[in-house]
């Protein structure tokens, strides 16, 4: 009796022990499914870009000497033809008096060869002379003028350098901080004295991938109107209040980076803009309104460095799709690639989702809380 008893007892907590290890399944997780749509999408593109000087020249001087004087405030606005440097021009003054009287010699030169010629070929006609000494006079007079045309050609030179020893503005712009001061001697064609840049107009260079030519190309054909906000600049948070117009397409794609250069024109009338800043070109999209696919970005999940969407399937399982993300919207984003007008995706309660799951499709708002 007493062993009936204890194995009556075993079978009893063998049972009980079975019906607490076998606990009931969880609830499926509950999810919101929207349908994906096409909408109208206002966005920038955006390129790294330098802001840079329509017209730039590098002042060299093109005489050796001594800078004898400076004629300007350093960062001060130049007009065309202002006078910026003097290099002394006493050795190239000298010089060019020498040619001077090099060339008064050679007329002199001239003159006596002409009236040698001119006898000569008077004693031919009476036949008292040889016509060797004729010939010889004819020679010696052509001598004496290209000897003239060599000592013109030297004043020309040497009159050139003379203008060289000052150096003038090539056209309206800003001046840099010299280079050197008066006294210091520089060397012609390498020392570098200043720099003269436009600043009325500012260029802004960028690159462009090559599927995105034909687009800008497009854009550089279409006629700005006033006012067009099509290319703006920003830096940092701060965007430039004047928006720009692109201006030309460098003339071949850079083998090397795949990219082709574009160059915007941005006014630049209070200055604000300097060559050599770095700043952001912001490309709107082809045009207002344009149509594209966009989700809440809740509904996006990472995976080592790839996005993707969960997607409804049969027997309310879920899948993962990979999709290729655009420009952020606000709390939305635009999907360039993976996604279809049609397409159906979860939005709400993805962080609890993994793949092949079963789900409980709810209404918008009833998804399970963030574990």
């Amino acid at each position: 009796m007493i062993q009936y008893t204890a194995a009556a007892a075993m079978i009893f907590m063998s049972a009980c022990s079975n019906q607490q290890a076998a606990p009931a399944a969880p609830p499926p997780p509950k999810v919101t499914i929207s349908e994906v749509d096409v909408t109208a999408a206002t966005y920038y593109d955006e390129y790294p870009a330098t802001v840079t000087a329509l017209n730039q020249v590098d002042l060299r001087p093109q005489v050796s000497g001594f800078i004898t004087g400076v004629h300007f405030t350093d960062g001060a606005r130049v007009r065309k033809g202002q006078l910026l440097y003097s290099i002394d021009e006493q050795l190239y003054a000298a010089n060019y008096q020498q040619a001077v009287a090099n060339l008064k010699v050679q007329e002199a030169n001239i003159n006596k060869a002409q009236k040698d010629a001119n006898r000569y070929h008077e004693l031919d006609k009476a036949d008292a002379v040889a016509k060797q000494l004729v010939d010889n006079a004819d020679a010696a007079l052509e001598v004496a003028k290209k000897q003239a045309d060599a000592a013109r050609a030297n004043i020309q030179a040497v009159q050139t350098s003379v203008r060289y020893t000052k150096v003038y503005a090539p056209f309206d712009g800003i001046i840099g901080i010299s280079n050197v001061k008066t006294g210091a001697a520089v060397t012609a064609g390498q020392t570098l004295l200043n720099t003269v840049s436009t600043d009325g107009d500012l260029a802004v260079d960028f690159n462009v991938e090559q599927k995105d030519i034909f687009r800008f190309s497009n854009l550089l054909n279409e006629k700005a109107h006033p006012g067009d906000s099509t290319f703006t600049l920003a830096f940092g948070e701060d965007v430039y209040p004047n928006p720009g117009k692109i201006i030309l397409l460098d003339r071949a794609v850079n083998p090397q980076t795949g990219t082709l250069k574009a160059r915007l024109s941005f006014p630049n009338k209070n200055n604000v803009l300097k060559a050599g800043m770095n700043g952001t070109v912001r490309v709107k999209n082809n045009s207002s309104g344009a149509q594209a696919i966009v989700i809440p970005y809740k509904a996006i999940t990472e995976q080592l460095g790839e996005f993707f969407v969960y997607v409804p399937g049969d027997s309310n399982k879920v899948s993962q799709r990979k999709v290729v993300l655009g420009k952020p919207l606000g709390s939305n984003i635009i999907i360039k690639d993976g996604l279809k007008a049609g397409d159906k995706i979860v939005t709400e309660g993805v962080q609890n989702l993994r793949e092949g799951i079963k789900v409980t499709i709810g209404t918008p708002g009833a998804a399970a809380p963030k574990k």
